[in-house]
């Protein structure tokens, strides 16, 4: 990941409605939800929430896909891998048992 899209996740992250899709959507997992349910559980308009799900999209956080009628969100695990990568690549090179549980979690995403 480059610093400019690593940027752009932040940006996308940094309002709280955003935030708050995300981590339901991290909740949820693979499955993701319908964007009328995501609105439901936020209590937020769903034009307004389309639009910042589109700015996560576009930040490679999350991914969408339509059924039937329906536009679903989940997160893009591959987008999000790349954006802890990039914050901890460098994490505690001199001394890795500074890190911890989050040396051995950026492993794992390494891993995956």
């Amino acid at each position: 990941m480059k610093s400019n899209e690593a940027i752009d996740a932040f940006l996308a992250l940094g309002q709280d409605t955003r935030l708050n899709a995300f981590r339901l959507l991290m909740e949820e997992g693979p499955p993701g939800l319908p964007v009328g349910k995501i609105a439901e559980r936020l209590e937020v308009n769903v034009s307004t929430l389309s639009r910042h799900l589109a700015q996560m999209e576009r930040a490679a956080l999350l991914k969408s896909w339509r059924s039937e009628r329906q536009v679903f969100y989940a997160v893009d695990h591959q987008g999000t891998r790349s954006l802890i990568r990039f914050l901890t690549e460098d994490c505690c090179k001199a001394n890795p048992d500074i890190c911890g549980e989050f040396s051995r979690r950026r492993n794992a995403c390494h891993a995956a």
